[in-house]
């Protein structure tokens, strides 16, 4: 533990004790959001991001522990462990480096170094490995066995310099270097296979296509990857030969004779036989694990930005689910979002039915007291809101949504449970109008891997994905806080020491005692112990409660320590909320303890001043331009409202109202340099845009926001791919394109708005965490 703990405080920039504070938190079965909330004098106020890290690589030094301890046993089962080859193993501070130690002794299925040996021959080859002056024929005539195989001395050197491969391959020191070696200098270096021009053409730029390991991104990695799985690409990772041969003889050929010959051929053989393969493999893994790690970082950035997006609150309100042939389904919410009614209106196929259709939305709104119209963004969505603003109905917000998901949702067990009784259209319809009012809530209902953010997210690791994503979902229900007697079981799910069978106990124990009166009676609720109830309660609000401070975000175990505050007033706690200068009156200092800092003093005073505050932004109606429909619509150096749909490391993709997204390149997204877009633009931000190429053949919008002059650019006579997916550098020298065409291949559309987003390579990941 202590050793760890040194590691992870060097490698992370905390000190030690925090480190060590934090992991016993965790191992007594604390959450990551409530460590960073309510445990700030424990852990000196880290954040989230620090004590996830914290739990993460300590796990992975839990993981390397065990291997090490695995593999002692099984070198003291072959009784090879020797009080020199333990104390290496102790001193490797990575899995490579413990397998490289133990490779040498690991069982193998037969191998050609395992036959020679069988054959006699392992004396021989370490005779030539020593390079002494003997001629290696001679040598080698004294290992003929008829019987064992070995008939002439060519076999017999065959056989060594098989053995001598294999010693090359195995030695700790050559596989470090050559390790470091293939970081450094190896290539990607792609080619189309033969008769899948055609199937491919979505990759036709990697047809011909080399660039260094080190520097490419992570979109082109995983891009790389799957089409190789799909075998439309051959796909190497290696570096210059040569030079590679050049460190393996410095290393290994100690005379130039006879015998060091016989060394450089054997050498030649296992770089080429045993240790490039192996190399490679790994630098593969290395990449796509990295690729992974990035993807993985943007997408739950994007995610994160995606649920904290502004409620519009508790309204009520119509969603219309649009489609042409089909019509478009309209369902009536109250301010819960409980369904009161549903229908389905045909206002695009025909004079008449536009008629009916108008006439039912008018007298929906009237009997449900409409606040607020939520119109889906996919098919039919702009035509469906060109209807419905045409109706002019007082007093009554339109917004588009996205319903990015929505299909999801209506097919899921979740939505069947809530809506038997209904088909996939109402329930998809529900969950559009329930996103205004809530998208968290009703987002969290959805796979994170669909709620059409990111890329890529059926190409990377899906553990880490999975636990990437319910970190962050976490990390967004209990930022916001949890209305304990209204919210789903999903929501409450992932308040912080519950989870899924917990959460399906409340909603149960409310449907039958009904709503919660107080915190406390959590503790009523069938195995939701102490320890749950410590995690979950500061996370969970109640409306109206008995107790004021019920409905904020100061944790019940510092209720007496409030109601000294009020007591040393002279006044009610109540009043103390009330009263701003009351609150002004508190001296901090006075109040701190063991137990109670000033990080958790000034979060309380925080929730005085706003009990229960939500701390996402106010909702702003957002509307497109009219007439701007779709793509067709578009001209160059037009001016246009839009929404951030997807961020990635190249740019964002904004929703303009023409069913496809724009993309607006990094170098577009401000008249200063943007090395990272998120500083920049935000998932759901609204911003305005410059139209500045179209391509409606392959429905393709290239976009700016500087607010400099920009010149839009004309529209080529052949497909255009600037702008597009190409890299956010110019290429290094280093990087050889072997085609006249070498950037990257243009990613597919998204479906509904939803372009796939680009990825680069994370080269500095903890840090880049806790900037």
């Amino acid at each position: 533990m202590s050793q760890h703990s040194k590691t992870i405080a060097l490698e992370l920039g905390t000190t030690e004790k925090q480190v060590l504070a934090t992991i016993g938190l965790l191992d007594e079965g604390a959450t990551v959001p409530f460590i960073s909330r309510y445990r700030k004098e424990v852990t000196g106020s880290l954040d989230e991001v620090q004590v996830a890290a914290i739990r993460d690589r300590f796990q992975q030094l839990r993981d390397l522990d065990k291997r090490r301890e695995a593999i002692l046993k099984a070198l003291t089962a072959l009784s090879k462990l020797t009080p020199e080859l333990e104390a290496q193993i102790n001193a490797a501070v990575t899995i490579q480096a413990i397998e490289d130690i133990y490779l040498p002794y690991k069982p193998k299925r037969k191998t050609r170094a395992s036959e020679a040996r069988k054959k006699g021959l392992e004396p021989l080859a370490l005779t030539i490995l020593d390079q002494g002056n003997a001629d290696p024929e001679t040598e080698a005539a004294k290992y003929l066995n008829t019987e064992l195989g070995v008939a002439s001395a060519t076999e017999a050197l065959a056989g060594a310099r098989d053995i001598i491969a294999e010693m090359v391959n195995e030695n700790a020191e050559t596989r470090t270097a050559m390790r470091k070696y293939f970081q450094q200098q190896a290539s990607f270096k792609a080619a189309v296979v033969a008769g899948k021009e055609d199937e491919g053409i979505k990759y036709k730029d990697y047809f011909n296509w080399e660039e260094p390991v080190k520097s490419t991104p992570s979109h082109r990695v995983l891009a790389m990857r799957r089409a190789e799985n799909e075998s439309i690409l051959k796909l190497e990772v290696l570096p210059p030969e040569e030079a590679a041969l050049v460190l393996l003889e410095k290393q290994f050929i100690k005379k130039q004779n006879a015998q060091g010959k016989q060394v450089q051929l054997a050498i030649q053989d296992g770089y080429k036989r045993l240790l490039a393969p192996s190399m490679s493999n790994e630098l593969r893994v290395l990449a796509k694990e990295k690729a992974d790690e990035e993807a993985i970082r943007v997408f739950a950035e994007n995610a994160r930005q995606l649920l904290l997006a502004a409620p519009m609150g508790q309204k009520n309100v119509m969603a219309i689910d649009p489609g042409f042939r089909t019509g478009c389904k309209v369902v009536c919410l109250d301010k819960q979002g409980k369904l009161l009614e549903n229908t389905t209106i045909y206002p695009h196929t025909g004079q008449g039915n536009v008629k009916k259709a108008s006439e039912i939305i008018q007298k929906l709104c009237e009997a449900h007291q409409v606040e607020a119209i939520a119109i889906g963004n996919g098919t039919a969505g702009r035509e469906t809101e060109l209807f419905i603003r045409g109706l002019s109905i007082p007093e009554v917000t339109i917004v588009m949504v996205n319903e990015n998901g929505a299909s999801i949702y209506s097919a899921s067990d979740v939505a069947r449970e809530e809506f038997p009784d209904h088909d996939i259209t109402v329930r998809g319809a529900v969950s559009i109008g329930r996103r205004l009012m809530d998208p968290l809530a009703e987002l969290v209902k959805i796979d994170p891997k669909s709620i059409g953010v990111g890329q890529y997210q059926h190409d990377v690791d899906q553990n880490k994905l999975q636990q990437s994503l319910d970190d962050t979902v976490m990390s967004c229900v209990n930022a916001v806080g949890v209305e304990l007697n209204t919210a789903s079981k999903e929501v409450l799910a992932y308040v912080s020491g519950l989870g899924p069978q917990l959460a399906q106990n409340i909603v149960t124990y409310r449907n039958t005692n009904g709503a919660f009166k107080n915190r406390e009676s959590l503790k009523k609720v069938p195995r939701l112990g102490d320890k749950a109830f410590e995690q979950a309660a500061g996370f969970l609000r109640i409306r109206d409660a008995a107790h004021v401070l019920d409905a904020s975000g100061v944790h019940p175990e510092r209720y007496p320590l409030i109601n000294k505050m009020a007591e040393d007033l002279g006044c009610s706690l109540a009043e103390l909320i009330k009263d701003v200068e009351k609150q002004k009156q508190i001296k901090l200092q006075q109040y701190v303890s063991e137990q109670v800092g000033l990080p958790t003093l000034t979060d309380i005073m925080q929730e005085l001043a706003k009990p229960g505050r939500d701390p996402r932004e106010q909702f702003e109606v957002f509307s497109f331009t009219d007439g701007v429909n779709e793509i067709a619509d578009l001209k160059l150096g037009m001016k246009l409202p839009g929404i951030v749909t997807n961020i990635t490391n190249f740019g964002a993709f904004v929703d303009i109202g023409v069913h496809q997204d724009g993309l607006v390149h990094t170098s577009q997204l401000a008249d200063k340099f943007v090395a990272n877009p998120n500083d920049v633009v935000k998932v759901h931000q609204k911003v305005e845009v410059t139209v500045m190429e179209v391509d409606v053949a392959r429905k393709r919008i290239s976009l700016s926001m500087k607010t400099g002059k920009t010149e839009p650019r004309a529209k080529s006579a052949q497909p255009s791919k600037q702008s597009f997916n190409k890299p956010a550098a110019k290429a290094a020298p280093s990087v050889k394109p072997l085609a006249k065409s070498s950037r990257p291949p243009a990613k597919p559309e998204r479906a509904k708005a939803n372009a796939e987003g680009d990825l680069q390579l994370k080269l500095e990941a903890l840090k880049n965490k806790f900037k």
